[in-house]
């Protein structure tokens, strides 16, 4: 797992098959991410079998099977499509790509699971709830920072025990490291990446949604910068937002690309979760000035203090529940309503952003 690189952050965890070799067959396509080696592993360690991986970059190709040495290179996207026995697709292109990407999967009669941000535009969401509703498959996001960090699984899991009370307030700081020279072009292109708030901002509005149990919110207020890279003038490096959930919760979070050189992972990314009885805070990546490394876990309430070490200790059972979810139909991973709804307040709070820098 790269720790300095955010863009190729891959988690690896302890094998939790929930299906035998072969019962579920799953394909990788547009490998424009790195996060496309998270999902994988996610969806192996979980029995998954992957069959194909498709790029119109061989090079792209060649990094995936030297990493997936059993996925056999297909040689179109149609043959992937074709193929009967795949049940999933998996796939990172470019943001502003993903949907037409996904809407021709689920054509093809396939469950689609991208990675975040899913949309860049309205116009890309609206048209992909028609397609879920014509065909019935699933569009399924790839909301790494919750889903793929055992801190953050655990602090939902005490949420539901009741252990805070009922949440009324999340702040979430996402800050990454930048590494301009190692990001590809469209990284730097608004109409492909989205912006900050669509883009890494998606997965600070899904905790929100997750942890405070909203089906429904508004984006109070949200602002957007170029502070420090002039030279990639379309490049938000910074974007802040403000929601409220339709329980009355609310939520601060704020992102940025100034993860500095010294710090030693790709963000220091925080969560602070407010109940009526009790607070949460992660520490998600590391936990700054020690050794203890990241997935450290704060709860305050009203039995006491207590610190949590949680690595290698929940694993990450969205990917069995996911698979477990196409086969049976069911929704147990992230109900497509959920998955929509923070794909839609992203797209509104970068849309109504106040650029600061401007």
């Amino acid at each position: 797992m790269n720790k300095a690189d955010g863009m190729n952050y891959a988690p690896k965890g302890k094998p939790n098959p929930v299906v035998k070799e072969g019962e579920f067959v799953f394909a990788a396509v547009g490998l424009d991410h790195g996060h496309i080696f998270g999902q994988c592993n996610g969806l192996l360690e979980a029995g998954a079998t992957l069959k194909w991986v498709y790029d119109p970059d061989q090079a792209k190709v060649d990094g995936f099977i030297e990493k997936f040495p059993q996925a056999k290179q297909a040689e179109s996207l149609e043959q992937v499509l074709e193929d009967e026995e795949v049940k999933l697709v998996a796939a990172a292109a470019i943001p502003s790509e993903r949907s037409a990407l996904g809407n021709k999967v689920m054509r093809a009669g396939k469950d689609y699971f991208t990675d975040k941000t899913p949309f860049t535009t309205i116009a890309q969401l609206e048209e992909s709830k028609k397609v879920v509703e014509e065909t019935g498959q699933k569009y399924m996001v790839y909301f790494s920072e919750r889903l793929h960090v055992e801190s953050a699984i655990f602090a939902g899991q005490l949420i539901n025990e009741g252990a805070i009370g009922k949440v009324i307030q999340v702040t979430g700081f996402g800050p990454h490291r930048l590494n301009a020279p190692s990001r590809p072009n469209w990284f730097f292109e608004k109409e492909k990446y989205g912006g900050i708030l669509c883009d890494i901002g998606s997965h600070q509005i899904e905790q929100f949604l997750f942890y405070t149990n909203s089906k429904e919110a508004e984006v109070l207020h949200s602002k957007i910068g170029n502070y420090g890279h002039p030279a990639y003038p379309e490049l938000d490096d910074y974007g802040d937002a403000t929601l409220k959930g339709e329980n009355g919760a609310t939520q601060f979070f704020r992102v940025d690309w100034f993860t500095p050189d010294g710090l030693s992972t790709w963000g220091d990314g925080r969560t602070f979760i407010v109940g009526t009885e009790g607070t949460i805070e992660i520490r998600k990546y590391v936990d700054l000035a020690t050794d203890k490394g990241g997935n450290q876990l704060y709860l305050v309430n009203q039995e006491g203090e207590k610190h949590f070490d949680l690595t290698g200790k929940v694993g990450f059972p969205f990917f069995g529940d996911l698979i477990l979810d196409c086969i049976n139909r069911t929704e147990n991973a992230m109900t497509q309503r959920h998955a929509f709804k923070a794909a839609e307040l992203c797209l509104q709070a970068q849309d109504k952003a106040l650029n600061v820098t401007q």
